[in-house]
């Protein structure tokens, strides 16, 4: 099957597409991986995308539409793949669909106070990468791996959980209306458990 996740930040597509990726014995595509690959690589789209990271620029569209498609080719795609974080916006949508066949859009729906909620409240250790939620914590500031401090990351902070929200919504959420239309797309509770989640997806996908 070929797999696109959608969902707000926070929403655990991360997560969720690992388990549902495993469970297929398909692919995770992130963009952010493969862009990350293409320029490691030096191909010559990955060349052309460092080429504005380095002068602080965004990558524009047509860059990460031939780095997807160029991974899409892929030997390992051949039986499937689970897009993650594209497409992000109508047109990326319109340009995936001129060279790939999309069977199912899981959208992983959450409440945005949920999310502000489940985001501002992560706490990060900067020594060995451990995540927790101040509702896990019982007041402690310290990693319970390595004693370090914890800290709470820019981007998680509830004004930033806002903004980021803001242009989800103003350009992702379209991509709702735009598979739904084309009879593509299923929705899925995010704020269920992380094991209630994944089965309503399998349900979905019928696997």
């Amino acid at each position: 099957m070929n797999i696109i996740f959608l969902g707000p930040p926070g929403a655990g597509k991360g997560t969720q597409a690992v388990r549902v990726c495993e469970w297929l014995g398909i692919p995770q595509i992130s963009t952010g991986d493969i862009l990350r690959r293409a320029i490691k690589e030096g191909t010559p789209t990955g060349l052309a995308a460092k080429a504005y990271i380095d002068r602080g620029d965004l990558v524009p569209d047509s860059v990460v539409i031939d780095i997807v498609r160029e991974r899409l080719a892929q030997p390992d795609c051949k039986s499937g793949y689970l897009l993650d974080g594209f497409p992000r916006t109508v047109a990326q949508a319109e340009a995936l669909a001129s060279f790939a066949k999309i069977d199912k859009v899981v959208d992983i729906d959450v409440d945005d106070q949920v999310l502000v909620d489940r985001l501002s409240g992560r706490r990060v250790c900067l020594t060995c990468g451990g995540t927790y939620h101040t509702s896990q914590l019982n007041g402690s500031t310290r990693c319970e791996r390595c004693g370090a401090e914890l800290i709470q990351r820019d981007d998680d902070k509830p004004e930033t959980v806002l903004s980021r929200l803001k242009v989800y919504h103003a350009q992702t959420a379209p991509l709702i209306d735009f598979y739904k239309e084309r009879g593509l797309l299923v929705t899925v509770d995010g704020s269920l458990s992380m094991d209630d989640c994944f089965a309503a997806i399998l349900s979905h996908l019928g696997a």
